[in-house]
């Protein structure tokens, strides 16, 4: 293209036993938000990594305003202007939020020290960029995921770059916060500069992109304006097919109760919280971000200590303080942060599904019974179809969607009662999601309740029988999903909150 100011041309590029990308062109012109779309393992991640110069190409040809040149290390790419935020974090736990923003630039005094003031002013000129307010002396290990994204962003909004390449950048913020950042790339797009966006999340892919290119199994399957395509040809471009059925249909909930939650209360998180589940039910928990949700799962699994409040599973009211009592009592977590809290990801498939399972049912006296282990493992990776070389295969080498099948797996094997799941489909695929969506549906169909929390009201209104809405660590409505709407949902969930509490609800450290 005469205009683009970045050109990868033909490019190539394999790994041992995977062809990641083959003869892949993509280019990306100035103020343009180029949205590169693709299931998990399509090649996007390569690709990028081919743009920002953390990988070499084994074939094919980079441009540069329209000549050729090479790199093949981020720091070269830096140079030209092309800059990168990763789905995987790339924070110094151990620095201040400042220290990680100006990271390798920090401003000096005239004596050579670090100019302490002048650093902390800098980071916070570019968390206003965001309309964000942090504490720039906090430490990132101090900080939620949802705020460890708003520091990467304001890392790559400090430098002037001409390419900003953003991967799953709203993975973990709510709808406020993806708000100021779709204002933030506007503003950028204004000046000049050229986002590449990736996505799983296709509303936003037709309210802030321009032009999209699909890859499919490393090969590229075309690139088109975005007023030339539709969600349901887009969806058909990722997956090869049609997904007409993205949510299952709903069955008739059992009238027995599952979980019966009493007054469950958390000192600044949770204020007097009483809800049930259904045998069969899948319930639906809304709410905008930092109301309490996660606190109440947390709480309900042991993860955290409540204050007061009672819990019954299946009739029995049961003493929950720890996740080992949560397990003993048929309850099952699956956390939205899969990487931190759902896995070990250094292990392998096998060794992370049957973890929960091996006192119960996998030893035999005081040795684990490795051919019923392996007999089990498999019988689960086929039951959910993990796509894995193998059970041993390490399980941080999986693509997203399959990471969270092996979550699954994990507590299916531990024949739960509840199943407490939030945000089942976070970061993984459409193909992927409407695996897991269906799940669900059958482990409801086998008589499972599931507790679901979920900051995409699509999936909220798609999969629950029933919904309750959170605010200020409250239930503040209940409706059934048959009559439930957006407006509705998000009508409950902002009364009586300010416009200034929502926009700041990730301001403090402590928040959830």
């Amino acid at each position: 293209m005469a205009d683009a100011l970045l050109e990868l041309r033909n490019i190539s590029k394999s790994f041992p036993g995977v062809q990641a990308l083959d003869d892949v062109s993509f280019s990306v012109c100035p103020g343009e938000v180029h949205a590169l779309l693709g299931e998990n393992g399509a090649g996007k991640s390569t690709l990028i990594k081919i743009m920002s110069g953390a990988y070499p190409s084994d074939k094919g040809e980079i441009w540069w305003k329209g000549q050729r040149i090479v790199y093949n290390d981020p720091l070269h790419a830096l140079e030209l202007g092309i800059g990168a935020i990763y789905q995987e974090f790339n924070l110094v736990p151990q620095l201040n939020v400042a220290q990680n923003i100006l990271l390798g630039q920090f401003p000096t005094t005239r004596w050579g020290s670090v100019d302490n003031a002048e650093l902390h002013r800098q980071a916070s000129d570019a968390l206003k960029q965001f309309d964000f307010h942090l504490d720039t002396r906090l430490l990132v290990s101090q900080l939620n995921i949802a705020q460890q994204q708003i520091v990467e962003i304001a890392k790559a909004l400090i430098r002037d770059l001409r390419i900003l390449i953003m991967d799953e950048p709203t993975a973990a913020l709510n709808n406020v916060e993806i708000a100021h950042l779709f204002e933030v790339i506007r503003k950028l797009k204004a000046r000049g500069v050229a986002i590449v966006y990736i996505s799983h999340r296709l509303r936003e892919i037709f309210e802030i992109a321009d032009t999209i290119t699909v890859l499919k199994d490393g090969k590229l399957v075309g690139t088109k304006a975005l007023s030339e395509v539709t969600e349901d040809s887009l969806i058909t471009m990722m997956v090869g097919r049609t997904l007409a059925d993205r949510y299952p249909p709903k069955d008739t909930v059992q009238s027995e109760i599952i979980l019966k939650v009493e007054h469950l209360s958390l000192d600044g998180a949770l204020n007097d919280v009483s809800l049930q589940v259904r045998k069969g039910e899948i319930l639906g928990v809304a709410g905008l971000e930092g109301q309490g949700q996660r606190d109440l799962v947390r709480a309900i699994t042991g993860a955290v200590r409540t204050t007061s409040g009672a819990i019954t599973v299946d009739g029995e009211r049961q003493a929950i303080h720890s996740p080992h009592d949560a397990i003993r009592s048929g309850i099952a977590y699956i956390p939205d942060d899969r990487k931190n809290e759902g896995l070990v990801l250094m292990r392998s498939v096998r060794e992370n599904i049957a973890l929960p399972s091996l006192f119960a049912r996998l030893r035999s006296l005081f040795m684990v019974d490795e051919p019923n282990e392996q007999r089990f493992v498999r019988q689960l990776v086929d039951r959910l179809g993990i796509k894995a070389s193998s059970p041993m295969q390490v399980t941080r080498n999986l693509s997203g969607g399959n990471q969270q099948k092996v979550v699954v797996a994990k507590w299916l094997g531990t024949n739960p009662k509840v199943m407490v799941v939030a945000e089942p489909t976070r970061g993984i695929d459409v193909g992927s999601k409407s695996e897991i969506h269906h799940l669900m549906r059958e482990l409801a169909r086998q008589g499972v309740g599931i507790l679901m929390v979920s900051s995409e009201l699509p999936e909220i209104l798609g999969m629950s029988d029933r919904i309750v809405v959170m605010s200020r660590g409250q239930i503040v409505a209940e409706m059934s999903g048959a009559e439930a709407t957006e407006e509705a949902i998000m009508s409950a969930a902002t009364r009586g909150i300010s416009s200034t509490v929502s926009q700041s609800v990730f301001a403090s450290a402590s928040s959830g």
